[in-house]
């Protein structure tokens, strides 16, 4: 028993072509299907750039390949160690501020310290001078006896 196939196209009303396959001394149910007129026939428009690449499969054997694998590994190496740089920066400049911030502290202390001693000696120095000054009005004025007669 001998199997052929017959194919008929035809184009239905939204432009893609319908492929019927007949196939004698099977059994089998005709099946239609579906291809597109034109390769950019409906869908998502592709960018003029990924046009090219989206049908070209390389051979992992060639050259071609082996230089885009090449270049690939180069550029994903010079990002982890980008990133891995730019981590150690922003460590190393974390300490910087923490240590700034250690001191700056320390200093505080200090200055405030000083401040305290000097408000305190301050306020003595104020205290002790007013003790030593009468108020103005309050003064008292001795009499000389000999000078009260004349």
């Amino acid at each position: 028993m001998s199997k052929t196939s017959q194919q008929n196209s035809t184009t239905d009303a939204s432009g893609a072509s319908v492929i019927h396959t007949q196939a004698h001394s099977s059994g089998l149910q005709q099946v239609p299907q579906l291809v597109p007129v034109s390769p950019g026939g409906g869908g998502k428009a592709v960018p003029p750039s990924k046009q090219g690449k989206k049908n070209s499969f390389l051979d992992r054997n060639s050259d071609e390949y082996r230089q885009r694998r090449e270049r690939n590994n180069m550029a994903v190496k010079k990002s982890r160690l980008k990133s891995k740089q730019k981590a150690q920066d922003t460590l190393q400049r974390v300490n910087q501020l923490k240590e700034e911030n250690e001191r700056l502290e320390a200093k505080i202390k200090l200055l405030t310290k000083e401040l305290s001693v000097l408000k305190d000696l301050f306020l003595e120095h104020a205290h002790n001078f007013a003790d030593n000054v009468q108020p103005v009005g309050t003064e008292t004025t001795t009499t000389n006896p000999e000078n009260s007669g004349q």
